[in-house]
């Protein structure tokens, strides 16, 4: 265990590669629970990092990820997204488009600098638009690190039954 936790820290700020474990985390959501990623072994976890909260392409992102979480959830998959914005923000934004789905706040930036997603200008920090297809096991099976918010869901939805159908997972 401590050499995991040794690699992750010296790889901090390296984008993680497909096969390699994923980063941990440990976030709270919008409603104040936290999430780490053990909570989702034994299932896929599409980890979608956003830039804000209530904008109009993080909106289309996750409104489809809303529409399409059924699919999504028959092919034991999860969804949660990951911004710097706090749990209020995204209590807000889950609220009025109801996104049943964990929306975490990286306030600190503790998270999106683990994953290498974290863009800093100036005084303002954001997350790029970057998705995480993470396997059961907890290994980064896909990097989607350019989003084409209209039709990301799925493109995923397509990318997990190609890997379901190849044995994976």
């Amino acid at each position: 265990m401590a050499l995991l936790i040794a690699s992750q820290l010296a790889r901090a700020g390296e984008l993680p590669k497909v096969g390699e474990v994923a980063p941990n985390f440990n976030l709270p959501d919008q409603n104040g629970k936290f999430f780490t990623l053990a909570d989702f072994h034994g299932k896929w976890l599409v980890l979608y990092f956003y830039p804000k909260d209530d904008t109009p392409g993080c909106t289309e992102q996750a409104c489809n990820f809303r529409d399409d979480l059924n699919q999504l959830a028959g092919l034991g998959a999860q969804v949660v997204g990951v911004s710097v914005d706090d749990s209020k923000s995204h209590a807000d934004f889950a609220k009025k488009y109801s996104l049943p789905f964990p929306l975490l706040a990286d306030k600190n930036a503790e998270v999106t600098t683990r994953y290498a997603v974290l863009r800093n200008l100036g005084i303002f920090k954001v997350a790029r638009r970057y998705t995480f297809l993470i396997d059961p096991q907890g290994k980064i099976s896909k990097v989607y690190d350019k989003v084409e918010t209209s039709r990301h869901s799925k493109e995923i939805i397509e990318d997990l039954n190609k890997l379901l159908a190849a044995g994976k997972g």
